[in-house]
């Protein structure tokens, strides 16, 4: 529980293991959260699966908001401990406590004065509309919460403690298992709450899985001793530029994600609520896949961004090489996978025939992009690791802005439902043969 890392002196391969091996874990653990509703809400009604899915989109822009401040956060805190400046380290979880309820609160504004707007923007059908209304209008709530447990995790990466980050996403996962069919079919004492009740299930396993990364950073045994620096968390406009300086590319790359999500939700609503139903069935399967080589990105960029700090550029490089190889190890095994046993997972999901039919076509077509997703993620998170966020941000958007947005609007007039799903492996097969170029060009000066 307490053993923190060496990230100058460990063996390479072993490192990269030690430092990913729980942060896949937490990655997946976050992922299967989501999984789990989809799962649930599936055996409710097709209806409620949609529902979900068209929801989803408010979700990850939380979640970018997250992921982007606590990348910012890690990134930053790892060059100051490899620098050997821990006060700057520990005036960042200060600040990073309050960046999340300052964005939190203002999340849930948002849903509550234009929560309905938002539902018919992200492309929500008549039949589905009261359902993303039950959905919402709860799961905002959990924001405050959700950011700074996304945040902390890679506060406590970048000390050298992958472990407590995969406790605590662990926790988020393991109460939502539990509680989600609770509260969704009501057994017991729990009332019957349908899609409202996966929201209120959702609220709950954030709530404790914050309790949980907070009291992490507030040990006395932590480098960040939170609980002994609150006043640390009031607003520095300096501290919060480094965070953002590497946060803000994060941001507007999943930010993008999620205008990408939407734009699907409009596009598949032309094939009706059942196709939006198999897409939120095979992004969640697909999502758990990508989250492991998330994971692995996750447990490298520490380690570059301490070389980078302590000048160890031979040290750097090979991280970069050692993770790049287990990632493409992974993806492979797991494209095979989900070829070969595609319409049995699916069929965990969904006893729908029409939805069973077109998820499987779709898992099917997106696992082939896995192999190539895999690099582009190691590279982004090696350029995050060296501070260069706003590359990072560059190339993702360009990705998405100028290549995937107009196939996945352009292919389906072409190839109907599949030109939808043939989007993914086309994009990502042209961006990273840019990518590659990039990154060679970076590390050459290493």
């Amino acid at each position: 529980m307490t053993e923190r890392l060496d990230l100058a002196k460990e063996k390479i391969f072993p490192l990269i293991f030690k430092m990913s091996w729980p942060s896949v874990i937490a990655m997946t653990a976050m992922s299967l959260y989501n999984f789990i509703d989809t799962f649930w809400l599936a055996r409710l009604s097709s209806e409620a699966l949609a529902a979900l899915t068209v929801c989803f989109p408010i979700q990850l822009t939380a979640g970018a908001i997250g992921m982007g401040t606590g990348v910012g956060a890690g990134s930053f805190a790892a060059r100051m401990f490899g620098a050997g400046q821990n006060i700057q380290s520990q005036k960042t979880a200060g600040q990073t406590l309050t960046l999340s309820f300052f964005f939190g609160l203002i999340m849930i504004l948002a849903v509550l004065l234009f929560g309905d707007l938002i539902i018919l923007i992200f492309g929500a059908t008549d039949e589905i509309k009261p359902l993303c209304h039950d959905y919402l209008y709860i799961i905002a709530f959990s924001a405050p919460f959700g950011l700074f447990t996304m945040i902390a995790a890679n506060l406590l990466r970048a000390e050298g403690r992958p472990l407590f980050s995969m406790y605590v996403f662990s926790v988020a996962f393991i109460s939502s298992m539990i509680l989600d069919p609770l509260f969704i079919f009501g057994m017991g004492p729990f009332p019957r709450m349908e899609i409202k009740g996966a929201a209120v299930a959702a609220l709950i396993s954030n709530v404790l899985s914050f309790a949980l990364a907070l009291f992490f950073l507030m040990l006395k045994s932590s480098k960040y001793k939170l609980k002994l620096k609150l006043k640390y968390s009031i607003p520095d406009i300096k501290i919060i530029k480094s965070i953002y300086s590497t946060g803000i590319p994060s941001i507007v790359i999943n930010v993008t994600g999620g205008l990408v999500l939407l734009i699907y939700n409009h596009v598949l609503a032309n094939f009706g609520f059942h196709t939006i139903g198999a897409f939120g069935i095979c992004f969640r399967i697909m999502s758990v896949a990508t989250m492991v080589v998330l994971g692995i990105g996750a447990g490298l960029m520490p380690v570059v961004g301490f070389s980078e700090g302590a000048r160890l550029d031979q040290r750097l490089r090979e991280s970069v090489f050692a993770a790049l190889q287990i990632a493409l190890i992974f993806s492979l095994i797991a494209f095979l996978f989900m070829e070969i046993f595609a319409a049995g997972i699916v069929g965990l999901f969904s006893s729908d025939l029409a939805v069973l039919g077109i998820a499987t076509n779709a898992l099917r077509i997106h696992a082939s992009a896995l192999l190539l997703i895999a690099p582009i993620i190691i590279f982004i998170y090696t350029f995050m690791g060296l501070g260069k966020g706003t590359l990072a941000m560059i190339f993702l958007f360009l990705r998405d802005s100028l290549i995937f947005i107009p196939l996945l609007i352009l292919l389906p007039s072409f190839w109907g439902i599949t030109g939808v799903w043939m989007a993914l492996p086309f994009t990502n097969a042209i961006a990273l043969l840019v990518l590659i170029f990039w990154t060679k060009k970076l590390l050459r000066g290493k």
